[in-house]
């Protein structure tokens, strides 16, 4: 299925650019736009072209390129001695790439296709690691401006944090992300390789020489991230706990018990806050399931979906 890469602006005018499926009859069946969120320091792309086919089949999927990531433009530094610790990687900001992005894709004037992917029928949101986070933000951002949860459906956390900062719950790390940072934040090469390296090696399992090349693939990312954007996105405290109570949609969680990036943990104190949620918890599984087995992703991730009903 076609991928066309397309871009439009965030706030503070920063280049934010997606790949969105091709239009086929399938897709438009009163079937919800799929909306991809990738982790820390890695890209739309970092989510593989086998899934991406794969729900493609049924739905219109998009796969954003956060901030500072990917494709997408890197945020201005601020200078002098009262810059900020990653500014222009706020909630506010997250939020308003993902609104930017949505609605491109909502108008026929500005979206990769004629027939654009954003329709009457909805978005889920699927956020990896620091994804889920970003999809919290964006919902609490409708939540505030007055426009409820917006054209969002439902949620799909996969490895996913739904708070940053110290004693939060739902944002603790592993041992492999806490033995990356700080250092993972350097500008010298041999800081940065040395601690990336140590986080990409957790991002496939080391039984799995199949996805060696892929494993090669995240660290490439990772370290193609400027590391004002890694350091930038750890630059913020939230906690979304009071919005999980609250979430007027269903959730499924995606998780796998051996992740050393994000501890399992997190997933469970999500699921114990969310009034309407379905876990898979894959045994022995790390941070990326659906690299792991991406077949068996996409068919919890559509079985999901299809639960949500069909909008006529």
């Amino acid at each position: 299925m076609p991928y066309r890469l397309r871009s439009t602006a965030g706030p503070g005018d920063v280049e934010i650019a997606y790949r969105v499926s091709a239009p086929h009859p399938a897709a438009d069946a009163g079937r919800p736009t799929l909306l991809l969120i990738h982790g820390w320091a890695q890209s739309g792309a970092s989510w593989g072209t086998p899934l991406l086919e794969s729900l493609a089949r049924d739905h219109r999927v998009v796969a954003v390129d956060l901030r500072g990531h990917g494709a997408s433009g890197v945020p201005t530094q601020n200078s002098g001695p009262n810059a900020a610790a990653g500014a222009n990687y706020s909630a506010v900001d997250f939020a308003g790439d993902i609104a930017a992005v949505i609605a491109a894709e909502s108008s026929a004037s500005t979206s990769a296709f004629d027939d654009p992917a954003v329709g009457s029928n909805g978005v889920v949101l699927a956020g990896w690691s620091y994804g889920g986070l970003v999809a919290c933000d964006h919902i609490a951002d409708l939540i505030t401006r007055g426009e409820g949860v917006g054209s969002i459906r439902g949620i799909v956390l996969v490895g996913a944090i739904t708070s940053l900062g110290r004693g939060q719950a739902g944002g603790r790390v592993g041992s492999a992300m806490r033995a990356a940072l700080p250092d993972a934040y350097s500008a010298d090469p041999r800081t940065a390789i040395r601690a990336l390296g140590s986080f990409g090696s957790a991002l496939v399992p080391a039984d799995r020489p199949d996805l060696g090349a892929l494993g090669q693939q995240f660290f490439g990312t990772s370290l193609a991230t400027a590391p004002e954007a890694r350091a930038g996105l750890f630059a913020r405290e939230a906690s979304y706990d009071q919005l999980l109570r609250e979430l007027p949609m269903p959730v499924l969680i995606v998780h796998g018990t051996a992740d050393q990036v994000v501890d399992v943990s997190a997933a469970r104190h999500a699921e114990s806050l969310l009034s309407d949620v379905r876990a898979h918890y894959w045994e022995g599984a790390g941070h990326a399931p659906f690299v792991e087995n991406p077949d068996t992703f996409a068919d919890q991730m559509t079985e999901f979906v299809a639960a949500l009903g069909v909008r006529a």
